[in-house]
């Protein structure tokens, strides 16, 4: 009698399975993105959107997450948001740009045109 072992990550990996989504696009480093959230306040609900370059993007199966950077009133503003949220309704990608990192921290030293990256056309 042959007996079959399944581990502890590939347990999780199947649990974690059910909660992934599969409708997202494909985000990557220098995208410039629009993001609809649905956010509570008290009782009500309402979508806020937001957009921006994203500067860092970090996988890990379910708790994938990407770090939008946005200018603000001359003050830089960078959230954090989960892409398998089921708080997320959508996120759709503006425009792509073609970049030579993984991590463009460097655009938080940088202010007005020095921002801008070049476009990537597909």
């Amino acid at each position: 009698m042959i007996k079959k072992t399944i581990s502890y990550p590939q347990i999780i990996h199947d649990i974690e399975k059910e909660f992934i989504q599969n409708g997202r696009p494909k985000i990557e480093i220098g995208d410039h993105i629009r993001i609809k959230k649905t956010i509570q306040e008290g009782n009500k609900e309402r979508v806020q959107t937001s957009e921006g370059v994203v500067i860092s993007k970090k996988n890990s199966y379910l708790n994938t997450t990407i770090t939008v950077r946005k200018i603000i009133q001359n003050i830089g503003v960078e959230r954090v948001y989960l892409i398998n949220s089921p708080d997320i309704i959508n996120i759709e990608i503006i425009r792509q740009s073609k970049v030579r990192k993984a991590k463009l921290y460097y655009l938080r030293k940088r202010s007005g045109k020095a921002t801008r990256l070049k476009q990537r056309f597909n």
